[in-house]
């Protein structure tokens, strides 16, 4: 028998880039809450700008999932599922530590997809096997989050729309926001200014890209560095935005956070009513219950799924909320695939820096143009950042001037390693009927549990997405002097990704849907879910300001309600 803890009033599972927000505003209204942790808390000592360390070992091993521990992947259901990487960190903090932190809203377009479709092109362009719904609420009702998490983790950016107000110098084609950034944005660079002044010629709106990295003085945090090895390790100066230097510091200092680390939840368990009493974990060789009034899950789109599917009970035989059978289903993860390839006549001064520090073009995402004449709905955000180093360096295409070993590779890389750029192209990507998440029949993970399945696979919407993204970011290299272009294919499998969502999906309707509108499951009412897996569109941007803000909505929910929550 789990060894029994004494009471809280909410546990949080994961204390991430979710799990890690939450936390704040409810201990600021008074809550006591215990966050469990499979990883441990890291300091700027853990962190070093060390190329080799960071990347070609892919530091920090110790807080990475298992490999063992990794979702199986395949294309459908007829085929073999195969057990690759995982994207998830086992950390306080979570991916925040190492995460590129570009930071970015979603456009008012994605929140009302189907109707919005419907409306300007018919209801016919609605890809037939797609499951998608529009959100239960729009974009101006998540509007006041975003801010609130912009300012309480520190985001640096150039608005485009403050009230109405268009600035050029920011995102025209974003929802109307009610104030600044807190920081000015990034700075730019040789490479980064080449292309906004080619893509002003080309009649499109450039601007510096929106990141959770501080820009200056900020919350007695430095200014970043500029460095440049913060894209898989964390930031020695603390300068990148992450809810472990950031929030959960803050919820701590009020004495009403306790975090348990190095904890494993295996199992979230309910009354013979079906309500959610606590949660069992195990942190070395023993096992503890933690009951508590709330469980909020914020462990990250795959672990929420199976978790669920692992918490039977008589209640929920098929896996907690999952009466109507919808935990799994609607997963989606972004097109991130199809880079384009570009090679220039000279250097582009294009060293170091960080993933985030970029510039962006938004003219091709969502519906920010006409679709009338074309065969998807959705389109793509375009990046190209600065962000180079030895080592990549080493790894370039060669373009087919040169074999890949021996004098005349030696050659190319000393002539060419700061005159080529990858670019970064995000998708509009939909839910559809056979992509989903299950336990994998077969392979377990060290505790013996079976790890996540995921079935899923792009489909012609996202490949003609990718086609057509491919095309702008070939006429942008262009009209920037590269001289050679690659354009990559599309693939095919969705492989684990660290832009998963769907699987727990939020909406009023309790047959489509396993939470409500506030992140609450329809099936258990003290029962919250955090994280992407509640997202049923993802638009062309990278998800974690949006499940950060909506943590901060369901968190400010529940301290509101917390009586109807609890019952």
């Amino acid at each position: 028998m789990p060894k029994k803890l004494p009471k809280t009033d909410i546990v949080i599972i994961g204390l991430g880039a979710a799990g890690g927000v939450a936390a704040l505003p409810l201990t600021d209204a008074g809550f006591k809450v215990t966050g469990i942790e499979a990883g441990g808390w890291l300091s700027p000592r853990d962190f070093a700008p060390d190329e080799l360390r960071n990347g070609a070992r892919n530091w920090p091993q110790s807080v990475q999932k298992a490999a063992t521990e990794a979702p199986t992947v395949r294309a459908t259901s007829n085929d073999i599922a195969e057990q690759g990487g995982h994207p998830m960190m086992n950390a306080v903090g979570g991916t925040t530590m190492h995460y590129w932190a570009q930071s970015w809203r979603l456009n008012p377009w994605d929140f009302k997809v189907v109707s919005a479709t419907r409306q300007r092109y018919g209801s016919h362009r609605i890809p037939m096997d797609s499951t998608v719904e529009d959100w239960p609420f729009g974009y101006e009702e998540l509007e006041p989050y975003y801010d609130k998490v912009e300012y309480a983790v520190g985001i640096s950016g150039q608005a485009g729309n403050v009230q109405g107000s268009i600035n050029p110098g920011g995102n025209i084609f974003e929802g109307e926001r009610m104030r600044e950034y807190p920081m000015r944005p990034l700075r730019s660079s040789p490479f980064t200014d080449l292309m906004g002044e080619a893509a002003y010629r080309l009649d499109w709106n450039p601007f510096q890209g929106p990141a959770a990295i501080t820009s200056e003085l900020y919350d007695g945090r430095p200014p970043c560095q500029y460095h440049g090895f913060c894209n898989k390790g964390g930031c020695h100066v603390q300068s990148k935005s992450s809810t472990a230097f950031t929030t959960i510091p803050k919820a701590v200092d009020s004495g009403n956070l306790n975090v348990v680390t190095f904890a494993r939840v295996i199992n979230i368990v309910t009354d013979n009513d079906g309500k959610v009493t606590g949660v069992d974990y195990i942190r070395g060789n023993e096992t503890f219950f933690q009951p508590a009034d709330v469980v909020l899950m914020a462990s990250y789109a795959y672990e929420n799924v199976r978790l669920l599917q692992l918490s039977k009970s008589r209640a929920f035989p098929n896996g907690l909320s999952n009466n109507a059978g919808q935990v799994g289903k609607h997963y989606l993860s972004h097109h991130q695939g199809s880079p384009v390839l570009a090679l220039y006549p000279k250097d582009l001064h294009n060293w170091y820096g960080l993933p985030a520090q970029g510039v962006a073009i938004d003219n091709w995402a969502d519906d920010n143009f006409d679709h009338r004449d074309l065969d998807f709905i959705g389109g793509a955000n375009l990046w190209v950042h600065t962000d180079r180093k030895p080592m990549s360096a080493a790894k370039m295409s060669t373009f087919g001037e040169a074999r890949n070993w021996g004098s005349e590779w030696k050659s190319f890389i000393m002539k060419n390693a700061d005159r080529s750029n990858t670019s970064y192209i995000q998708k509009t990507t939909l839910p559809y009927e056979g992509n989903y998440l299950d336990l994998d029949p077969t392979v377990k993970d060290p505790l013996g549990f079976p790890v996540t399945r995921i079935t899923a696979r792009y489909r012609e919407n996202e490949k003609r997405i990718a086609a057509f993204a491919a095309d702008k970011m070939e006429q942008w290299y262009l009209e920037a002097g590269a001289t050679k272009v690659i354009k990559t294919g599309p693939g095919n499998t969705m492989g684990a990704s660290t832009h998963a969502y769907g699987g727990t999906r939020m909406g009023n309707n309790n047959e489509t849907n396993v939470v409500n509108q506030w992140g609450f499951s329809h099936e258990v009412p003290n029962l919250g879910i955090l994280g992407a897996s509640v997202m049923g569109t993802s638009g062309a941007h990278n998800p974690t300001l949006t499940v950060q803000a909506l943590a901060w909505r369901t968190a400010h929910y529940l301290a509101n309600n917390w009586r109807s929550v609890v019952g």
